[in-house]
């Protein structure tokens, strides 16, 4: 393999992915392998590519090189499908980056492993046009309006729940008006638990459009479309509601994809409802998360339902999952122990929150947040709060770039 390749990029590209072109790297160390991937990209109209014809040696680095520089980054599985798959995870999931690989072999396997280091699309040899051309307008979709903005992107928070009601809705309710009543922290609650979330009846507020409309005007949705569909919580949070009354609607990825990434330039953090609907585990509501709220409860179903979501899509290093216990007793004469627990979940519980029907229920009658109050719940939700400012913003800092530094050498 070449130590140092130099990328080749040819000046033209199709107006139909929009103003802005992906700008797309392609890491081969098989020629002609490469060749046929660039010979397919230029079929489909996409022409400007940066060829590299080895895996870089510094995977950390070349990792935050790439999600820096390239919109989509395409990687040969063959040649070395370990280090290929250690090139993935150091690029991961998180961010606007698309990150594809391509090989010869369908091995189920090793498709799951990509899919939990991260990669979006499978691009099996040899290249059909028609898949390439539909993964590149997927990645265009993802990729944020006004991508060049040197302002970082928000918080990206996902509460979904191993079971109905589990009371993800809740819990992410409170949770986003915790968050927008820290100083700075402008906070925007989607409810995607669609056509049915209830979020804004939590909240007790009335919302004349909806996430359907958002995802309807994809196509043209950026920061300012999005303010207008918005309402306004009491608690200083910004709300995009379901609708409320039942529409049958079926929202396409590169909508939901869109929705988020716009989303996560106008607000700090950006929570996001997402019920219990496993059909969204492929979007960026997901794959893109900061930090996934898997809220379960103590008791046999929701436990085994954890555990099979657990081994299924967190076994990777992204997104980063913590697991919350609903309506907890630590002292239930015959219920589940906490020793259980872990070994149910083959892991350790983050946060567990009291188990207090009462003012939930007056929450729910009352439509007013448990956070707007002192109890056990409220405090306990209000350090989830906290703790995802502190994690995030310190994993946000921007590092300072290493003079010299090449991707490749």
């Amino acid at each position: 393999m070449a130590t140092n390749p130099s990328p080749h990029a040819v000046n033209s590209y199709p107006e139909s992915v929009g103003s802005q072109p992906l700008s797309i790297a392609l890491i081969g160390p098989n020629e002609g392998k490469r060749s046929a991937a660039v010979a397919a990209l230029k079929g489909c109209g996409y022409s400007e590519v940066s060829e590299f014809a080895s895996y870089p040696p510094g995977l950390e680095d070349a990792g935050a090189m790439l999600k820096e520089k390239y919109d989509v980054v395409i990687i040969d599985l063959d040649s070395d499908p370990e280090y290929a798959l250690e090139l993935l995870e150091s690029i991961g999931g998180n961010g606007s980056v698309t990150v594809m690989v391509y090989s010869a072999s369908a091995d189920p396997e090793v498709l799951v492993r990509c899919m939990r280091a991260g990669a979006r699309e499978f691009l099996p040899i040899p290249f059909a046009p028609d898949m390439l051309a539909d993964a590149m307008v997927r990645a265009a979709a993802r990729r944020p309006l006004g991508r060049t903005t040197t302002k970082a992107e928000g918080r990206l928070l996902a509460f979904m729940g191993a079971k109905g009601g589990a009371g993800a809705t809740t819990l992410a309710c409170n949770f986003a008006v915790a968050l927008a009543q820290e100083e700075s922290q402008k906070t925007l609650l989607i409810d995607l638990d669609l056509p049915l979330g209830d979020a804004a009846l939590n909240l007790g507020i009335a919302a004349e459009f909806s996430t359907i409309d958002a995802l309807r005007g994809a196509e043209r949705l950026d920061g300012n479309f999005l303010k207008q569909l918005l309402v306004k919580h009491s608690s200083g949070v910004s709300v995009l509601a379901a609708p409320g009354r039942f529409v049958q609607y079926q929202a396409g990825y590169e909508a939901i994809d869109r929705l988020v990434n716009v989303a996560r330039l106008d607000f700090d953090n950006v929570v996001v409802d997402l019920g219990s609907r496993l059909d969204l585990m492929t979007t960026a509501a997901y794959k893109d998360a900061t930090t996934v709220y898997l809220v379960t409860q103590a008791s046999i179903p929701e436990l085994r339902n954890s555990n099979r979501l657990i081994g299924e899509f967190f076994a990777g290093p992204v997104p980063k999952l913590e697991v919350v216990i609903n309506r907890f007793e630590s002292r239930v004469l015959g219920g589940v122990s906490e020793e259980q627990i872990a070994k149910a979940l083959t892991r350790s519980v983050e946060w567990k929150i009291p188990n207090d029907y009462a003012s939930v229920r007056k929450m729910q009658i009352n439509a007013t947040p448990l956070v707007l109050a002192d109890s056990p719940i409220t405090r306990q939700i209000r350090q989830m709060a906290k703790a995802a400012i502190g994690e995030s913003g310190a994993a946000a800092a921007t590092p300072a770039k290493k003079k010299g530094f090449k991707l490749f050498g």
